[in-house]
């Protein structure tokens, strides 16, 4: 018997109005704890935030192996230049396209609110029978699984464990790259800008972005990678030195637009070079655009004239930026030697700010990069090409937020229930996946070892961008899925 997804719906648009931004897990983590007193269900929270709330069986399956069914509260905020959304105070507003889901100009949030309402409705589902349950629900995945990694273990009972944060329905996931951070921070100095100078704003912008993870195979163009050879390009050819250069923002987002505040100080008639590089940016558009060709059909190339700015960079430290954004490995190192078409190591260029100018006109421009591999010594391999890199440009470069690969277990009995149970379903096998991005799996694993762990979740596309989408047909599935499982394993 189908079982409705009014109730899926219902708590994902409830979570969608708590901002959730990573770090900032509070409102919703109150949220939760209200949820759980209005169903006597007992509720803990760790010294990080994590919070597990203890769900107990139906009438006549007290006696089943409890089982944990995890998610993750925050989500990536990312927006469009347009959109004026504040994702500390404005609650997301989930719209019906079709059959999808979307939100106005942000990221939606189904990475990974759905999962969060997926468990919720199978706690509270009337017509659902189930063995003891556990949700379990972290924080600051997005950031680099640190809720996963300061989990107190010792709050879950559960050997066996179901992640709700995959995202293609019909696939189940059974392991997962390791993924480390990098920071780089380079060291510059200032010098006043001329009086006479003219002063511009390069804009790298309309890049699809995506997940740095799941879409780093994609031809998908890098807006700090591309804007550093357009500023390149203009200390060659002009003597332009650099105020400020900033792109990305997530580490687990590949960047969408980037942009660069430079001067050119010898340029005797403004309005000739305002044409003249403006001429330069177009071919560089074209440029771009026939180098990615159909995978970013939006990208755009800008150019406007600015306010001169009292300080800009030196020469050598000028230089050095874009030097170093241009050796710093960005996108595939290597495919997996053992499973078609699966990357297994790579490095994503995610940010790049620049700090204030300090007393004695010195400042730093940080850096950020994400290493991610099935293999843990590659990933200190690509980890170290990063550092390697930032020592030839005189930078610093430190690393954290390492989390572990997850290990598939062809031997596992939830994968083979979980097979058995899709098959009667739907009449078809599913696929049976590794994956290049991190899942909070491996960590978690890492912790309680002998779990036994599968990874699902309905359809999205455009994960940590402004055109994320939720499938509604696909939500359908995995609920009929999520429904049937619990109960086979409950019985």
């Amino acid at each position: 018997m189908e079982k409705s997804t009014d109730l899926v719906l219902d708590y994902f648009t409830e979570v969608s109005r708590i901002p959730r931004q990573s770090g900032q897990e509070a409102g919703v983590r109150e949220w939760l704890k209200s949820w759980a007193a209005k169903h006597n269900f007992t509720f803990h929270a760790d010294k990080v935030g994590n919070v597990v709330i203890e769900v107990p069986a139906t009438p006549g399956h007290e006696s089943a192996a409890p089982i944990a069914l995890q998610g993750h509260m925050d989500m990536v905020c990312e927006k469009t230049p347009d959109s004026t959304h504040d994702f500390t105070r404005d609650p997301i507003i989930p719209r019906r396209d079709g059959d999808w889901l979307t939100a106005d100009r942000t990221t939606l949030g189904a990475d990974n609110g759905i999962g969060m309402a997926l468990a919720m409705a199978a706690a509270t589902a009337p017509d659902l029978s189930h063995g003891p349950m556990e949700l379990l629900f972290t924080v600051d995945e997005e950031t680099g699984l640190i809720g996963a990694t300061e989990f107190q273990a010792e709050l879950l009972t559960a050997r066996t464990l179901i992640n709700i944060d995959s995202d293609l329905e019909g696939v189940f996931t059974v392991g997962c790259a390791g993924g480390r951070n990098t920071e780089v921070e380079l060291p510059v100095t200032y010098r006043k800008s001329a009086p006479t100078g003219v002063a511009v704003t390069i804009s790298i912008a309309g890049l699809r972005g995506g997940h740095s993870g799941v879409n780093i195979a994609e031809v998908r163009g890098n807006a700090n990678v591309l804007l550093a050879r357009v500023v390149q390009r203009c200390i060659e050819r002009y003597g332009a030195s650099v105020a400020s250069f900033s792109g990305g923002s997530a580490h687990n987002a590949i960047a969408r637009d980037a942009e660069a505040l430079i001067v050119i100080d010898e340029s005797p008639d403004h309005a000739l070079f305002l044409k003249e590089i403006a001429q330069e940016v177009s071919a560089w558009q074209e440029t771009f655009r026939g180098e990615l060709r159909e995978a970013e059909p939006a990208l755009t190339v800008t150019v406007k004239q600015s306010d001169r700015p009292e300080l800009t960079f030196d020469e050598a430290s000028s230089r050095k930026l874009v030097d170093l954004v241009l050796s710093l490995p960005h996108g595939v190192i290597r495919m997996s030697p053992v499973i078609a078409a699966l990357v297994q190591t790579s490095t994503n260029l995610a940010s790049v700010r620049t700090g204030p100018a300090a007393q004695g006109r010195s400042g730093t421009v940080n850096v950020l990069t994400s290493q991610r591999s099935l293999s843990m010594s590659e990933l200190d391999a690509a980890t170290g090409a990063v550092s390697a890199v930032a020592r030839l440009a005189g930078a610093v470069a430190s690393t954290n937020s390492s989390y572990p690969s997850w290990e598939p277990r062809t031997d596992s009995p939830l994968l083979a229930r979980s097979v058995t149970t899709y098959r009667e379903l739907f009449g078809r096998e599913p696929v049976v996946d590794v994956i290049h991005a991190g899942l909070e799996c491996g960590v978690i694993g890492s912790k309680v070892p002998g779990m036994d762990m599968i990874s699902f979740g309905p359809t999205i596309t455009g994960a940590h961008s402004p055109v994320e989408r939720l499938h509604v047909p696909a939500v359908e599935k995995v609920w009929q899925f999520l429904c049937a499982l619990t109960e086979s394993l409950g019985s």
